[in-house]
């Protein structure tokens, strides 16, 4: 991440100057900045962003047709929140192999075949985090099961098929937007409604 002054650009034609970088607080997620920047016009303001160095989720589908989703706590909102399997890149890691790593961390399954969905903007209002996400298909259990970390330890995983984790989303049993994101690609791609 820059500390530097750059100009950032905001359309196609239009770029705010950024005058001014502070970093209030480097933390173990996420980094907490704020940016005085000169509009076109020449007037300045402030923007504020939370900077995340991206994740990476797996969108586990069986040859049945059944979805794999984890119910996970989520302290922010103090409960549980069901979800596709996901988590934070490590520096320099391959989105791939951070989706892999999730799936079995979380799941005690492996994919015998990955394959790049797309990549997504979360919070593009105040947060800077992308997400990739992958298919993960030719599941097989892994030998060793989850390896949650103390955090997920309350995890539970959810089997169940498309067409019933679709209709979650639909009546907001599945919140999540990279989940529903996930669910809508694959559907559309298989066919399933």
């Amino acid at each position: 991440m820059p500390d530097g002054k750059r100009d950032l650009p905001v359309s196609g034609q239009m770029e705010l100057k950024q005058l001014r970088r502070e970093i209030l607080y480097r933390g173990r997620v996420i980094d907490l900045i704020v940016d005085t920047v000169e509009y076109p016009g020449g007037a300045t303001g402030i923007r504020e962003i939370a900077h995340h160095p991206g994740g990476a989720v797996a969108v586990p589908l069986f040859e049945d047709g059944r979805v794999m989703l984890v119910r996970q706590l989520r302290y922010p909102f103090g409960r549980h929140i069901v979800e596709f399997p996901a988590g934070k890149l490590l520096p320099g890691e391959d989105p791939a192999v951070a989706a892999a790593r999730e799936l079995t961390e979380e799941t005690g399954w492996a994919a015998g075949k990955l394959e790049k969905l797309t990549a997504l903007c979360s919070t593009p209002g105040f947060c800077d985090e992308v997400l990739h996400l992958y298919l993960a298909t030719e599941l097989r259990q892994s030998p060793e099961g989850p390896r949650r970390e103390q955090g997920e330890l309350t995890m539970t995983v959810l089997t169940l098929p498309m067409a019933d984790a679709i209709a979650m989303a639909e009546h907001g049993e599945i919140e999540d937007a990279k989940t529903v994101a996930g669910l809508l690609l694959v559907a559309r791609r298989c066919g399933i409604r």
